[in-house]
């Protein structure tokens, strides 16, 4: 005699997978367009320097306070606009792998952040 087990146990539901993927898709197609409009800013030097950016990597701002500016070390300021740059995309990076990583539940799917 078999045993016979209930209806789809031990076999996953193909119908149940695909509306969980595209739930999903939609959710990260949301948080993406959200993340992409938020704004990140980056300083350096106590904000002597700041970089405003979207989270598409996009600058919109660069503030420099008349301090950090010596026209006798140019490449002072250079470092400090860099910094804050790095800064504001160390920003949208964390965030962005943060925030999908809620909605993937850790899982590493390529192309996201």
């Amino acid at each position: 005699m078999k045993a016979r087990m209930p209806a789809g146990y031990g076999r996953p539901d193909p119908n149940a997978m695909m509306r969980q993927v595209q739930k999903m898709q939609e959710a990260l197609k949301a948080k993406t367009e959200e993340l992409e409009g938020r704004e990140f800013t980056g300083t350096a030097s106590g904000e002597m320097v700041s970089v405003t950016m979207t989270g598409k990597h996009q600058v919109t701002a660069v503030k420099i306070k008349p301090e950090a500016v010596d026209p006798d070390d140019i490449e002072m300021l250079e470092d400090l606009v860099a910094a804050a740059v790095n800064d504001a995309i160390r920003q949208v990076d964390e965030t962005t792998e943060s925030e999908m990583g809620k909605i993937t539940g850790g899982l590493n799917i390529p192309g996201l952040g």
